[in-house]
């Protein structure tokens, strides 16, 4: 989402780089340029000022320190104010001392709330047992799309009577059936409209009163741009808002609601949608957000991308293998699975702290079908040949490229990398010899595997 910014500001910084010295022409071209990149991601221009004008202030009232070069300067002043207006820590959910905790979402029609919602219960399913209820009997088959995603995600689900049209009470109804289910968290899935208008505030602010709510969650879509801003406020006057969800991050929008809904409505960003899957929502870090658009990356966010891909029977397997030097095409089928479970690879890239990481990537013209003709290509071979890779000769590659529906040369492509990759092993397994009891960091085989091949 923020790849267009992101190079926008490491321009700024790499025009500072080769100054000795930070004089008021070099600000005032810095400034202009952070005013010009803010605006073109569709932050709301008040927002855009206040920002440059608390970057103007703090680059100009400081000493600059020797050791730090005017780039750096602007660097940390650039990013610290980033996470002033997103919000200095991660706000969690609130949830009421005495059940059943309930989360009223509203936002206008097409913002995800109904997907949000269901996101939600089965972010909280690991402590609680949520209840996912249909409010919104306006807009056709929202019921029905409310009632499939919860199947699937595995969480109970309550909606109206055939022909009820009151969706104030289906809120209050639904009380009763999360007591009789043991349900002690109710989110309700609101109504909502293309425009703002009263007859939709008058029923969620009556909804409000009968099910007093410990959150009041907006929902914004990200695509929204500065329309974003006067939304948050609109329904935060009626209602009182608690927070803000983000959905959509994964998408080409610009991010300007990311950057300027906290700041312009005073409601903190507490989840961030980040994919269509039901798992894809994380708690909104305003930190590990201002270093990727900055291009500092989030080693911490890769770091939990990767753990999460790689179970503990994997992590053992590459522990024998480094310990063994034995490292065999299933080893590696192993790795390929785990990388391709990290997600589209043009985010990881953008997760490491590498400037132009990600246009370096796109400019490469890399095809993620590789990844699956890779996959086809290790399945098309025989266990036998799997474990012992050098018997593959000239009647078996032409057999294994057969029946990967791929050709000879990608067949011999895949086993030289092979040979890269066992004397990486090789060499990693003899580094860690000397320790005993040598262990393999969870995910460190993912990461590695992630260094070299199967992208073109």
């Amino acid at each position: 989402m923020f790849d267009s910014l992101k190079e926008r500001f490491e321009n700024i910084f790499a025009n500072l780089r080769g100054k000795g010295k930070l004089t008021e022409e070099d600000i005032n071209i810095a400034l202009r340029e952070v005013r010009r990149a803010l605006l073109e991601a569709d932050v709301n221009f008040k927002v855009v000022k206040d920002v440059v004008e608390a970057i103007r202030t703090r680059a100009t009232g400081r000493q600059v320190v020797e050791s730090v070069t005017p780039s750096q300067l602007i660097f940390t002043i650039v990013y610290e104010e980033l996470v002033r207006i997103m919000g200095d820590a991660p706000v969690p959910l609130a949830v009421s001392p005495k059940p059943p905790t309930v989360y009223m979402m509203v936002g206008l029609q097409g913002s995800g709330k109904t997907t949000t919602s269901v996101k939600i219960a089965r972010r909280m399913l690991k402590g609680h047992k949520p209840l996912v209820v249909a409010c919104d009997l306006r807009r056709p088959a929202a019921v029905d799309q409310l009632r499939v995603l919860a199947e699937k995600a595995g969480v109970p689900f309550f909606g109206p009577e055939p022909g009820e049209r009151d969706a104030v009470a289906v809120a209050k109804k639904s009380r009763a059936f999360a007591e009789s289910r043991l349900c002690d968290l109710i989110i309700l899935d609101t109504a909502g409209r293309l425009q703002l208008d009263d007859e939709l505030m008058c029923e969620l602010e009556e909804m409000k009163s009968a099910s007093e709510p410990t959150e009041i969650l907006l929902v914004v879509d990200s695509m929204t741009g500065q329309e974003a801003v006067n939304v948050a406020d609109a329904f935060n006057k009626r209602l009182g808002l608690t927070g803000v969800v983000l959905t959509k991050l994964d998408g080409d929008a610009r991010g300007g609601p990311a950057l300027a809904v906290r700041a312009a409505a005073g409601v903190p960003i507490k989840l961030a949608g980040c994919g269509e899957k039901t798992e894809d929502l994380e708690l909104f870090d305003a930190r590990r957000m201002a270093q990727r658009i900055i291009g500092m990356g989030d080693m911490e966010g890769l770091i939990e991308k990767v753990q999460s891909a790689t179970s503990e029977a994997d992590i053992e397997r590459m522990t024998q293998s480094l310990k063994t030097n034995r490292f065999t095409l299933e080893d590696m089928l192993v790795q390929l699975r785990q990388i391709q479970k990290l997600g589209p690879l043009e985010k990881v890239v953008e997760m490491l702290p590498i400037p132009g990481a990600s246009k370096a990537l796109k400019d490469a013209e890399i095809d993620p079908k590789r990844m699956k003709q890779t996959e086809a290509i290790i399945l098309s071979m025989t266990p036998k040949e799997r474990r012992n890779p050098e018997i593959i000769k000239g009647g078996r590659r032409r057999r294994i490229a057969e029946g990967s529906g791929t050709s000879v040369q990608m067949v011999n492509q895949l086993l030289a990398q092979y040979e890269q990759m066992k004397g990486m092993m090789k060499t990693f397994g003899k580094m860690a010899g000397g320790r005993g009891g040598f262990k393999m960091p969870r995910g460190m085989g993912a990461f590695m595997k992630g260094r070299r091949g199967f992208f073109g």
